[in-house]
């Protein structure tokens, strides 16, 4: 049973990987879209593509979630047209840099901070209030195993999505008493552009994380979310975690040589 169909579902980071995936997958289900991103010409192909594809209200804003006040003035006009989001989907995240603490460049640290922590907040600021005034609603964070286990030279990304499983557990305290549902989707492996990011596009580098396994595409998370969204709404999953079936945390991987 479909209960995605005709939903309103914003998506932050919509314009590549795992927010790309979910924006195809909800346009499947039948689900009205709201997306954001900092790239507008990924976001516009995006949007040709599944308005060409799918019946579904589409429409796409440049946000980029660093910016409280882009965030903010982008809710606004989303308030004012009375399109206030079923379910928010807080894509928007990333992973800059992989060296020792010691060794580390600040502008890495403010980057991942600002974009996992304080964007991730700015959003949900923007869009909570909303959704407890109505009386429904669901957010969906995506956070990650490095928010579960630490690794060598992750520090601040290991510290940035430890942060967004404990805002998840905090939002779901704080709005106890609500409808409003919180959930968290945690992936392993994923080959997106994430290591591509991480390692300031240095593709050879990126490849090698995934050499030798099968690791876990955008679609295989969007499609977990897509469950997490589609239960009861009696129905809360707080935190989900999944894994390529090579992986089995971080350090154990099986890869064949």
């Amino acid at each position: 049973m479909s209960r995605i169909a005709g939903k309103l579902i914003l998506i932050t980071g919509a314009s590549s990987g795992i927010g790309a995936a979910c924006a195809r997958r909800f346009a499947v289900e039948g689900a009205d879209l709201v997306l954001w991103a900092r790239r507008a010409d990924r976001l516009e192909r995006l949007a040709a593509e599944l308005g060409a594809e799918h019946r579904v209200k589409l429409s796409v804003a440049q946000v980029d979630v660093r910016d409280r006040g882009a965030v903010d003035r982008a809710a606004e006009a989303l308030v004012r047209a009375g399109r206030i989001p079923d379910v928010l989907i807080n894509s928007a995240g990333l992973a800059s840099g992989m060296t020792k603490i010691q060794e580390g460049d600040p502008e890495d640290w403010d980057r991942m901070i600002d974009t996992n922590l304080k964007g991730l907040l700015n959003v949900t600021r923007a869009i909570l209030p909303h959704m407890i005034a109505r009386g429904r609603g669901h957010i969906v964070n995506i956070g990650s195993t490095a928010g579960h286990q630490t690794y060598p030279m992750g520090n601040v990304y290991n510290a940035t999505k430890f942060g967004v499983r404990a805002l998840t557990e905090g939002m779901n305290l704080d709005v106890a008493g609500t409808p409003i549902r919180v959930s968290s989707v945690d992936p392993g492996l994923v080959e997106t552009e994430f290591s591509e990011v991480r390692f300031h596009g240095d593709r050879q580098r990126a490849k090698s994380v995934y050499q030798g396994l099968q690791p876990l595409t955008g679609d295989d998370v969007a499609d977990t979310i897509a469950y997490v969204v589609n239960l009861p709404e009696h129905v809360n999953i707080l935190d989900v975690v999944i894994m390529p079936t090579a992986q089995r945390n971080v350090y154990v991987v099986h890869r064949e040589t």
